[in-house]
């Protein structure tokens, strides 16, 4: 999405008017941050389901599994910024619940200026977005300073299950099943899948298919690779298998969401 800068955009852009963009846990190449101005919802973050509301910052480092579902009438801004950033950007997923006014408007007002800067198509453009970064950073770091949003601690489940979204990111498109994933993790299933439903309310199965749906979907909808080549880099056994994978969770072929995203469809 980005272009080697900083960018604004609205939680509709991000999802480019696909539910699923979001809803599925997925990672990103971008560091986000999501300021969520109105509505409610709930949030994959770090391994945990959270609530989520108005006047919450959502930080995402790069390669952060998380899933967000939010009402039809939220609102709210993204920051998107490079991987490669010289910012200072946070290395864990975190959620701040900004109570102070004060600090609401400030990291509003910034968004919204970096936001016009972005529109304006004025010369040093990029230089100007850069320092917008690096005072929205400011902000985020300030927050994180603060004791009211200091961490909370985990338990054993809530820390399995972060460490299992970690393998989920590093590892969805080998051909691994959960199972394997819980031998990596020196667990049973059984207790994996007990761990992620307590701490993210999906089973363990549940977080690993909806990263390779996520996967799949892009791919079919953002570029020309072949259907069968897809279900080869996800680590599907043959392409059947994939077209009957994606009918399960779709209710559509491969085929047919390529034709539904307007694009590439002699490529199915």
């Amino acid at each position: 999405m980005t272009n080697g800068t900083m960018e604004i955009v609205s939680l509709s852009q991000l999802s480019n008017g696909q539910d699923w963009r979001l809803s599925l846990a997925h990672d990103r190449a971008e560091h986000l941050m999501l300021w969520i101005t109105r509505g409610q919802g709930r949030v994959l973050l770090d391994g945990q389901r959270r609530g989520v509301g108005a006047h919450n910052a959502i930080v995402i480092p790069s390669r952060s599994l998380f899933a967000l579902d939010l009402g039809r009438q939220s609102v709210g801004q993204v920051v998107v910024i490079p991987e490669t950033t010289d910012l200072a950007v946070p290395t864990m997923p975190r959620l701040l619940r900004i109570r102070d006014g004060g600090v609401m408007n400030d990291l509003t007002t910034l968004i919204d200026a970096a936001s016009r800067e972005q529109a304006s198509g004025k010369s040093l453009r990029a230089q100007s977005m850069d320092a917008y970064g690096a005072l929205i950073s400011i902000w985020v770091q300030r927050q994180l300073a603060l004791e009211d949003h200091a961490p909370a601690r985990r338990n054993a489940a809530e820390r399995l299950s972060a460490a299992y979204c970690q393998r989920i990111t590093a590892f969805f498109a080998e051909p691994m099943t959960m199972a394997d994933h819980a031998e990596a993790l020196n667990v049973t299933p059984t207790h994996l899948t007990r761990a992620c439903k307590a701490a993210t309310g999906k089973t363990a199965a549940d977080l690993l298919t909806e990263r390779v749906l996520y996967e799949a979907r892009c791919l079919l909808a953002s570029t020309k690779v072949p259907a069968q080549d897809i279900a080869r880099h996800l680590g599907f056994g043959s392409a059947a298998y994939f077209t009957r994978f994606m009918q399960h969770h779709t209710n559509a072929t491969p085929t047919a969401l390529r034709k539904a995203s307007g694009k590439f469809t002699q490529a199915a």
